[in-house]
């Protein structure tokens, strides 16, 4: 008897391949110190190669693991897990996941805008109000010396603060009507509106509570706060003294090659300023007074609200 073949067509081959190839590719978009970007369509693989990423660093970036907010400093890179800011930045250039998600367009767009050296030495005294951690010493003729990667970093936590301080004065507003409508009257749906209210903002707590025991531990330690200055430690290396010589991409750098030759003349920096963490500190701080008010204010609704259902509830 003849035995029967069965021959799986082409094409059905070709769409499952391509399926699988799409479950683990991620968008992802790419910012210069220009401020250019590029979106870029590609698998854990290439960005690992394209930063020098371990897998386990990466994994902190997947939004399909519960990984808590992380600010992470590596050799070459800082790694950054901050609800839904999930960045990658190195000495010139940032990659952000999910670019196109609404949350992130603007973030995007600020990093496009502030990223630019020149964007800031032409920042008006208005802007400075708005974001008083631009400011510089434009008044000595002084260039502003921020490195690039505390300006994305800078980016990020403004963005993350200013999402959850906003999420919390939704919660509050909601939150004061629902608790004068069931003192006034105790019936099941004030009552279910009341618990509803309760479940969102504990939520919201321990979301905030993540990022600022985060920033809290980075203020603690400042090894780890030296770790995320990039620029610095690829100028140190790239310096006559370190006996390596600067790759390629960072010689033809009109940001970072610069710092190269400054650093090169300032033959006389000492290892106390090379372990200098001042201006880091200061921006951390800044941020961590921020997302720390906002958590006072979560605990004192949380306080409010479960002072008055105990009171009012047998």
């Amino acid at each position: 008897m003849a035995r029967e073949v069965y021959l799986v067509p082409v094409v059905e081959t070709q769409v499952a391949s391509l399926k699988k190839k799409t479950a683990v590719t991620t968008s992802w978009v790419s910012i210069d110190a220009k401020g250019q970007g590029v979106i870029l369509d590609v698998d854990k693989y290439a960005i690992m190669r394209r930063v020098q990423i371990h897998a386990r660093d990466l994994r902190i970036l997947d939004p399909m693991l519960s990984y808590p907010s992380t600010i992470l400093g590596r050799e070459k890179v800082i790694v950054l897990n901050l609800e839904h800011i999930k960045a990658i930045i190195i000495a010139e250039e940032v990659l952000l996941r999910d670019p196109l998600d609404d949350n992130v367009i603007p973030i995007v767009a600020e990093l496009k805008r502030r990223l630019p050296q020149d964007n800031l030495a032409c920042q008006g005294q208005g802007e400075e109000e708005e974001h008083p951690s631009l400011r510089n010493d434009m008044d000595n003729g002084e260039e502003n010396e921020f490195p690039f990667e505390f300006r994305a970093l800078e980016v990020a936590l403004e963005a993350i603060c200013s999402f959850l301080d906003a999420r919390t004065r939704e919660l509050e507003t909601d939150t004061y009507p629902a608790l004068d409508e069931l003192t006034s009257k105790i019936s099941s749906r004030n009552l279910d509106r009341v618990r509803k209210l309760k479940s969102a903002m504990t939520r919201l707590t321990n979301r905030v509570q993540k990022v600022r025991d985060e920033l809290e531990q980075l203020l603690d330690d400042d090894d780890d706060m030296a770790d995320l200055y990039l620029s610095r430690k690829l100028a140190g290396a790239c310096s006559p003294g370190s006996g390596s010589g600067a790759p390629n991409w960072y010689l033809s750098s009109p940001t970072i090659g610069s710092k190269i030759s400054k650093t090169s003349r300032a033959s006389a920096v000492t290892v106390q300023e090379d372990n200098d963490v001042e201006e880091l500190e200061m921006l951390l701080e800044a941020y961590f007074m921020q997302i720390d008010s906002t958590l006072n204010k979560l605990t004192t609704v949380c306080s409010l609200l479960l002072t008055l259902t105990s009171t009012l509830l047998p």
